[in-house]
């Protein structure tokens, strides 16, 4: 392969054309031959038999140059990212290819983006609200209260159902005197009081007494399934049991129990340093995320549209797994949402753009301190990462290109940078219309998550689900 040219266009782009040569193209066409030959039928031979010349003579000589072209791409980015002069940002995309046969080579001309050139304001000296860490000790009291709740015992209870009871109920829906569809349920335990059912349901189950059988008069919420939105509906209910949770008392036993502690006021201790650090988390992410939207205000940078781009795909692949771990398809979030595909895109891509712009701008800090990622950074951060993903590090490297570790780890130093030297100003709770201004305590560069113990007080994996 050769670099017959480069010229740069509009909108910060370069077009990259490459000369495959002929033998480089013949050894992949013969590579697709022997790939495929064994699907091609050709009279006269048994499949996988027929010499490449005679399938060439009798489907088109162009029959093997797709396969091949798949295999030689891919390469041929490589290539031109590595040659050519510019500095550009992620892969080409293909705009020409000129082939006529395999033994004249051929000529694939590529479109790709550059780095633009980035100018910033100051990062050192600014200047954001910070908020004061305050545990009141209702907040520990609700972790311990959730504890004891998760441990509690489950004894049939021979009294009307209550609320906070689990009520083992029958039951079908009528709209119109007709059963709908998704409306019915045998056995069903019901915690009285978790609002899993439509309002009114379970405020109405609560003095039921086991064996009776209740007439459920409701109207569905406006917010439901379009066909049943705003309807009156019947459900009609049969209690089978009542089951009640027994809490457990609140003493060192327990707090052997649910812990590695010996005592309840080791126990409590540890939940108040536990919640005191993950609160103080929130508000330093909180912090670095408005130094760093105060610091690309400053951005000065020709941003090419594919760097949006191929940004916002990495956002929507992202999203669309993220969605499909629940069991849910993009389609019905959306829709959840109240938002058509190509709107809910543009907001996307309007994060996009933003995340883009952050990174530049930390990018920028990054190469004004010469931040440099030495190799034992690396090797720790591609441990950590196997850790979390629970995958070998030499699977992981083979996976994730180096380089895009290293652009992670210098936008993290840069963004501590900003927040070390930046100056905290006394945060005001936000009131009313102001609390939709309130930034989210995320930005733009990945940070991983912080390691926590692994201890029985934490949710169980149910609950987290």
């Amino acid at each position: 392969m050769k670099i017959r040219s480069t010229e740069k266009k509009e909108k910060n782009e370069v077009e990259i054309i490459v000369e495959i040569e002929p033998e480089e193209l013949e050894t992949s066409v013969n590579k697709a031959y022997h790939k495929n030959k064994n699907r091609i039928a050709v009279p006269g031979f048994r499949k996988g038999k027929a010499p490449r010349k005679m399938i060439e003579k009798m489907y088109g000589r162009e029959i093997f140059l797709s396969d091949a072209l798949d295999e030689l791409l891919p390469e041929t980015l490589r290539f031109a990212i590595k040659e050519t002069e510019h500095n550009v940002v992620g892969y080409p995309k293909v705009s020409d290819v000129d082939i006529k046969d395999a033994s004249a080579g051929a000529v694939v001309t590529l479109l790709a983006a550059l780095y633009p050139d980035v100018k910033i304001g100051k990062y050192k000296g600014l200047k954001a609200p910070k908020a004061k860490v305050e545990l009141p000790n209702s907040e520990i009291d609700k972790e311990i209260e959730s504890a004891r709740a998760r441990n509690a015992r489950i004894e049939k209870a021979d009294r009307p159902a209550k609320d906070g009871d689990i009520a083992v109920i029958d039951f079908e829906g009528f709209v119109d005197n007709v059963a709908f569809e998704g409306g019915k349920g045998e056995n069903y335990e019901l915690t009285l009081g978790s609002g899993q059912f439509i309002p009114g349901f379970e405020d109405k189950v609560i003095g039921m007494k086991v064996g009776e059988e209740r007439d459920l008069d409701l109207v569905f919420p406006e917010q439901y399934k379009e066909e049943l939105a705003g309807k009156p509906v019947i459900f009609k209910v049969k209690l089978n049991e009542v089951k009640e949770k027994s809490l457990p008392d609140l003493d060192d036993e327990f707090a052997k129990d649910v812990s590695e502690f010996d005592t309840l006021k080791e126990y409590k201790a540890d939940i108040k340093k536990r919640l005191q650090e993950e609160r103080q988390k929130e508000v330093d992410e909180t912090f670095e995320t408005i130094l760093i939207e105060k610091l690309t205000e400053t951005l000065e940078a020709d941003i090419p549209e594919a760097m949006i781009e191929e940004q916002l795909d990495t956002s929507m692949d992202a999203l669309t797994r993220q969605i499909s771990a629940y069991g849910m398809q993009p389609a019905q979030y959306m829709q959840m949402m109240g938002v058509t595909p190509e709107q809910f895109k543009e907001r996307m891509r309007e994060n996009s753009e933003k995340q883009v712009r952050a990174s530049l701008a930390l990018l920028k800090v990054a190469e004004l301190e010469k931040l440099e990622i030495d190799e034992k950074e690396l090797e720790e951060e591609f441990k950590s990462a196997a850790d979390q993903y629970k995958m070998e590090v030499d699977k992981l490297k083979e996976s994730v290109p180096r380089e895009d570790i290293i652009r992670d780890l210098k936008l993290r130093k840069a963004a501590k940078i900003i927040a070390d030297n930046a100056i905290a100003e006394e945060f005001k709770e936000p009131t009313g219309d102001d609390k939709e201004k309130k930034p989210a305590a995320k930005k733009a560069p990945a940070k991983k998550p912080a390691a926590k113990k692994a201890t029985d007080n934490k949710k169980s994996e149910e609950e987290k689900k």
